[in-house]
């Protein structure tokens, strides 16, 4: 088997393959030119989106080329893969901002040279398509009882799929032959969701163009209790750190569960399998594997400052001795007037944006799991929704750390 395919299925990229034997028998005769799309829906990626793109990254430094197919055209539709109702339809200027935007964030990832790696938008051949022309050339080769078949219309008929959907796979699969045209791209990949859209290219490929494509998939990444990867209190884990901050970023997987510890290091990070091994080998301790993790993905996503950054905030939170820099802690200023006068303790949590209502900030309180920092930095846990927190609470700085649960941090500033 070809290393490239090696490295995709140790490291738990590899879910199933149109033909892998054949697959690897041409990586090893030259380089095979990939692609991977994904539909600017939105201004920026979570990290869900950047499966593929680590495995894209590890195909390039096999070897391949890759390209970064926008959907500037197929997000005009919406694809039904995986969902139960319709997307919203954005307007064309939305769209084509969230394009460039998503093309940025891949391009600080992945680092595109217009050889071994490139972007590409598929506006670029759809927008001014000819409806007509598309159905003979295009159309006439696809079964609607074939369609029909895969799992995403199958599941969407049960809630109700409409016409501009049901040809979301014509458009993906002419996508992977424009890229064949242009490029000579013979290989999609994306996640296991995908798998219908692929085939369907590689079967348009061959009957158009007579030359083998081929197609691959990986798993749909979850945690081990079975939630979908990358989802947290606050949405998805955005890539934009507007959305999500680079503290959270790293605090995220900070907190994984240990079972995901080593299958994550080896999805997300670029370490070495042995050392993949290493950091989780029997008898080392859990929280220095996920520290290790934490930092490596959020200097690939945010860049090393912000990763150190983050590494010394969640030691000023978590840590003893004074150890880390609390100023790298989420923060918010307040009034130190209201300090003076006594600060409710479930205003303070809402308004430090650890509650989200009110009724969220008292339940916080009465279930034990709001904690506020005495003059020394010692945390102690506040049970009294009616309980004032005053200046005496403060440090010298006119500080104190809030703490929501076993996780989310605030250091208050009062002004």
């Amino acid at each position: 088997m070809h290393p490239a395919i090696e490295t995709l299925k140790t490291r738990g990229f590899f879910q199933q393959c149109t033909d892998v034997e054949r697959l690897s028998n041409l990586m090893g005769e030259k380089p095979v030119t990939f692609y991977i799309g994904c539909d600017p829906t939105g201004a920026s990626l979570h990290i869900g989106h950047m499966v593929p793109f680590f495995a894209y990254r590890h195909l390039r430094s096999a070897g391949q080329k890759g390209i970064a197919l926008i959907g500037g055209g197929t997000a005009r539709i919406g694809d039904p893969s995986g969902k139960t109702e319709m997307r919203k339809i954005l307007d064309y200027t939305t769209l084509d901002a969230n394009a460039a935007s998503i093309a940025a964030q891949l391009d600080r990832f992945i680092g595109f040279d217009n050889d071994t790696a490139r972007t590409a938008n598929n506006k670029d051949w759809l927008a001014d398509l000819n409806y007509i022309d598309f159905l003979r050339e295009i159309g006439s080769h696809f079964s609607v009882n074939r369609m029909l078949s895969f799992e995403a219309y199958k599941m969407r008929l049960e809630t109700g799929l409409s016409f501009i959907e049901f040809n979301y796979q014509l458009l993906q699969s002419y996508d992977f032959l424009e890229l064949y045209r242009r490029y000579g791209c013979r290989l999609q990949i994306g996640g296991d969701d995908q798998w219908g859209n692929i085939v369907a290219g590689v079967e348009l490929i061959r009957r158009v163009e007579g030359v083998e494509a081929f197609g691959m998939t990986f798993p749909l990444v979850t945690t081990s209790d079975g939630k979908k990867m990358g989802k947290t209190e606050k949405g998805a884990l955005f890539l934009d750190p507007a959305i999500t901050s680079p503290y959270d970023f790293f605090q995220y997987w900070r907190n994984i569960q240990d079972a995901d510890i080593h299958r994550f290091l080896l999805m997300f990070t670029f370490l070495s399998v042995e050392e993949c091994d290493a950091l989780t080998a029997p008898g080392r301790n859990p929280n220095e594997a996920k520290e290790r993790l934490a930092w490596e993905v959020t200097a690939l996503i945010h860049g090393k400052d912000e990763a150190d950054k983050a590494l010394s905030g969640a030691k000023a939170a978590f840590g003893r001795g004074g150890e880390g820099d609390k100023s790298a802690m989420p923060c918010c200023e307040l009034a130190r007037a209201r300090f003076e006068a006594g600060y409710n303790i479930v205003d303070l949590f809402c308004d430090a944006a650890l509650a989200s209502t009110r009724s969220d900030g008292r339940r916080l309180v009465q279930q034990g799991g709001a904690f506020v920092s005495m003059a020394d930095g010692a945390l102690a846990a506040v049970s009294d929704p009616a309980g004032l927190i005053k200046t005496d609470r403060l440090n010298a700085e006119g500080e104190l750390v809030l703490r929501a649960g076993k996780k989310r941090y605030c250091l208050v500033i009062a002004k």
